[in-house]
């Protein structure tokens, strides 16, 4: 409810804005599978530390036009390499700007549907960035996998509280996990796990 209601406010605000275009019904048959890796849990004070998106076309992942973006530290943990390296070894100076991140991983996404793994928590990290910047939230729908799984599997078999760890559902839908705890390997992962439930992969169980 409060979504909606923030995202009928940004639409007004909008106007004809250079982003009037994501408040948009989308039209097309596409989804976007998004996943980001961060500096913690918390989303009230999570960083973002990387941002990838993959495209669903007709059942099939469209791996070869993905967009996989790593930023550069936050300036409050620049000095602190001892901290970012703990998440990751690279180079501290290499990366995207937070802003510009945002704007490609934007104009990647468009108005279509966006699909992940728990996405709420994605969803409150990346708009807790986005809106002091942009003046909007994410206005796509959105479909979180792991309530879709839930809900099947209570569906197929209600006398069982079904696994929810990442590796074990996609293990249960026989799908690979791709360089887990990466943010593009988590969306590509996601987004086979919902084409094989749409395909129906529980109905065995």
């Amino acid at each position: 409810m409060i979504r909606s209601l923030r995202r009928a406010a940004d639409r007004r605000r909008q106007g004809q804005g250079r982003y009037d275009w994501l408040f948009t019904p989308y039209a097309g048959d596409e989804l976007v599978a998004i996943d980001c890796e961060t500096t913690g849990l918390d989303t009230r004070t999570a960083e973002l530390v990387s941002i990838a998106a993959v495209r669903l076309e007709g059942g099939r992942v469209m791996t070869s036009g993905s967009l996989d973006l790593r930023l550069l530290p936050p300036a409050s943990l620049r000095g602190d390499s001892i901290k970012i390296h703990r998440l990751r070894e690279v180079d501290l100076n290499e990366g995207d700007e937070l802003e510009a991140a945002l704007g490609k991983f934007i104009d990647f996404i468009g108005n279509r549907p966006l699909l992940g793994w728990c996405i709420d928590y994605d969803l409150a990290v990346i708009d807790r960035q986005l809106r002091p910047m942009f003046d909007f939230g994410l206005p796509n729908p959105c479909v979180d996998v792991a309530r879709l799984y839930r809900r099947e599997m209570h569906r197929r078999r209600p006398q069982l509280e079904p696994a929810m760890g990442f590796e074990r559902v996609a293990e249960a839908l026989e799908v690979p996990v791709m360089g887990r705890h990466t943010a593009l390997g988590d969306a590509v992962t996601t987004a086979l796990m919902y084409i094989r439930l749409k395909q129906g992969a529980l109905a065995a169980c």
